[in-house]
């Protein structure tokens, strides 16, 4: 029996990938257990947080090809909107972190609809713009979000009549949002949406030739992304019990194209990679949290100059070919006569 699996290459591939798995899984289902303090497993819920944030802004720039600077805005959405209906309004939250998700991804259909009309370049700049206007509003705006001094006691999540109050408790279930989140991204990249998005990102003109409808595909890939960054937003304001401007600035926007271009552009593992190298390496002295942001800027100097796509990200393939291989598989409502 061994000699046949061992002679055949494509099977034990797949019986050693499946073993990879299981053991990933019960590495992941025993971490609260192994981890050596409370601050350890602090700092690996905050990866899991950051997780479908890196996710989301690789969604619109890794795979779509448009540099957003604005995906804190609709971070410190989502957490704004989970924390006020669960406060002021009393909505359960399950309710309230589905919410979150909804109207960020409102929000982000109402953001990449004008950026439609703009280059690459003003495209960034307004994304940086609505950033700042969030910002804004949330520090002024000192009725409903309290303004510089945010909203403190904000409840840790609950379902039914369980309250997840404990940090293993959140540990588990964090890490079921983030898978979840992976999944479905994993599911959206490999459909026609993900290769349609692909397509757009190597070659706009050629795609909309065969009939691509760039500027749809282009609102839902805002869409998701603000999707994705409103759940880690309810996701951040229920751990922290905490909701305050400070934490959705530029700078935020910047690590988080950071994380994703560190991980690689266009790879989901590299979304979480990023996002592990660059919570977790914070942490390790204060003299490294305190210039972190220096790190991070020479840590990608140096990845740019050696590995410009990333860490495991796939290198860059330019060209017409390796654009129709991508559109052959696009399903046959993707013609030029469904679009006229």
């Amino acid at each position: 029996m061994l000699n046949r699996l061992s002679s055949n290459p494509q099977t034990t591939r797949v019986i050693l990938r499946a073993l990879t798995y299981c053991l990933g899984v019960i590495l992941l289902l025993t971490i609260p257990m192994l981890v050596p303090s409370a601050y350890t497993l602090h700092v690996i819920i905050t990866i899991l947080i950051y997780i479908p944030l890196v996710l989301s802004q690789n969604l619109i720039t890794g795979f779509t090809g448009m540099l957003t600077m604005g995906q804190a805005a609709f971070y410190g959405l989502g957490a704004y909107t989970s924390a006020l209906l669960v406060m002021k309004f009393g909505i359960p939250w399950p309710l309230a972190f589905l919410a979150a998700g909804l109207v960020t991804a409102i929000f982000g259909i109402v953001v990449g609809v004008p950026c439609l009309r703009v280059g690459s370049d003003y495209l960034t700049l307004m994304t940086i713009g609505f950033g700042t206007i969030f910002s804004a509003v949330a520090t002024n705006w000192v009725e409903v979000t309290r303004g510089s001094m945010g909203i403190p006691g904000v409840p840790p999540p609950s379902i039914g009549p369980i309250v997840i109050n404990t940090p293993q408790q959140q540990y588990y279930l964090y890490l079921i949002i983030a898978a979840l989140c992976y999944f479905f991204m994993y599911r959206l990249i490999h459909s026609h949406i993900g290769r349609a998005l692909t397509a757009i990102r190597e070659d706009e003109i050629a795609a909309s030739t065969l009939g691509i409808n760039l500027s749809f595909y282009k609102v839902m890939a805002f869409a998701f992304g603000a999707l994705w960054a409103g759940f880690a937003g309810s996701m951040l304001a229920h751990f922290l019990s905490f909701v305050g401007p400070q934490s959705f600035t530029l700078d935020e926007s910047l690590l988080h194209v950071q994380m994703a271009i560190l991980g690689g552009l266009g790879s989901l593992p590299g979304s979480v990679l990023g996002a592990i190298i660059l919570v977790s390496l914070p942490q390790l002295s204060q003299d490294i949290y305190q210039y972190r942001m220096l790190i991070n800027g020479i840590l990608l100097l140096v990845l740019m100059a050696g590995r410009p796509q990333g860490i495991l990200g796939k290198s860059a393939v330019v060209g017409q070919s390796a654009l129709s291989k991508g559109l052959k598989r696009l399903k046959p409502h993707h013609s030029v006569k469904d679009n006229q």
